[in-house]
């Protein structure tokens, strides 16, 4: 038997309708391990279509789920922490509203969930439908990697995680850093000294749209990069010397043109994927339908805040994690700041849908 789990979802009025169901439909009724409860953070006011999913879920799901409506949309951060004080159960799961569970996530996290504070998985980006495979994340799965990892890019792919709630609290919670609160609350968390766990399979399929390059980029986020890089140092996750590093590379992929940020973004997945997973095979060429597991159906994927670790072509999935053996020795974090909501705009209609602030920080990684 395994602990019961929260699974943490937070919509807001630029998500669509059937994207949702999808995504509610493979997290919740096609999973071979359900989730004991469902939490909705409903960010600010929604359009009728989007609210009467919300309301068919409560009416009709089999497993309870708790909705939370926020008066004003906060943005993903502070709707989160909205979602964490509404759980029953230490152990939840994200999810992001237009995402796909493959039917066995939670069945491999949880097992491993039960000795460490978060799991994180590999995942597949898509565009369109499940089928058409564009990308592939694996991230670091070594105890140690992880650890050092961290300190250039988010060791976790946000979308997947499984964590317990008394760690994310002691870690000060995700705050408000718009388009980066996850990468910055998994590095406090590691300075707390959290038990990391990452699992190489790809475990969901990650939507991205046609604009993910440009939305990488632009002011607001070198903004929010400039005020994470200056965390890490004070609380002594990077040296001023990364620092400077940090700046210099990740500052200047977000002011670069996006079809330069496009190529640049090819170079370094490669670099990355050969460090993490291995050598691998090419992606296919558009319009090529790429099956990686004939058990299970794909959807779309999408950009993250942080630099993605793999966007090669994936082979069958095989399953690893490594659980560490100790907790990596980093110094102890301070208090967490204060937060500060930032409002965002409701998104457009699904014809003209944009990436949002509210994307989480893996949606927008270089």
């Amino acid at each position: 038997m395994h602990e019961p789990f929260s699974l943490l979802i937070s919509v807001y009025d630029g998500d669509r309708p059937d994207h949702l169901r999808r995504s509610f439909r493979s997290a919740v009724d096609d999973q071979t391990v359900s989730p004991d409860q469902v939490i909705i953070v409903r960010d600010g006011p929604v359009r009728p279509e989007l609210a009467a999913c919300l309301d068919e879920f409560v009416a009709s799901s089999r497993v309870p789920v708790t909705v939370v409506p926020l008066e004003a949309n906060g943005g993903l951060g502070p709707a989160l922490d909205q979602g964490l004080a509404a759980s029953s159960h230490d152990i939840i799961a994200r999810m992001d509203a237009d995402d796909v569970a493959m039917p066995h996530r939670f069945e491999v996290q949880l097992p491993l969930i039960e000795n460490a504070d978060i799991v994180g998985g590999g995942l597949l980006e898509f565009i369109g439908d499940t089928d058409h495979i564009v990308g592939r994340r694996t991230p670091p799965t070594d105890p140690g990697h992880i650890a050092r990892y961290a300190r250039l890019h988010d060791p976790f792919n946000h979308p997947t995680v499984v964590y317990r709630r008394q760690a994310v609290i002691a870690a000060g919670g995700y705050g408000d850093l718009p388009l980066m609160e996850d990468y910055a609350l998994f590095t406090r968390m590691l300075l707390t000294g959290a038990r990391a766990v990452n699992v190489a399979e790809p475990l969901v399929f990650y939507r991205v749209g046609a604009t993910a390059f440009k939305r990488r980029g632009g002011t607001g986020l070198l903004r929010s990069e400039l005020r994470m890089q200056r965390e890490f140092l004070r609380n002594g996750f990077i040296s001023p010397a990364g620092y400077v590093r940090n700046v210099a590379v990740r500052g200047s992929y977000r002011l670069v043109p996006w079809w330069l940020r496009r190529a640049a973004y090819r170079l370094l997945v490669e670099t990355l994927s050969r460090r993490t997973a291995g050598p691998t095979t090419d992606l296919p060429g558009p319009g090529q339908a790429t099956t990686v597991r004939p058990d299970v159906g794909y959807a779309e994927p999408k950009p993250s805040a942080d630099l993605p670790v793999d966007a090669t072509r994936p082979g069958p999935a095989h399953r690893q994690s490594q659980r560490p053996a100790h907790k990596p020795r980093l110094p102890r974090a301070p208090a967490a700041a204060p937060r500060h909501a930032k409002h965002r705009q409701p998104g457009p209609e699904p014809a003209q849908l944009q990436q949002p602030p509210h994307e989480s920080a893996e949606r927008v990684q270089p």
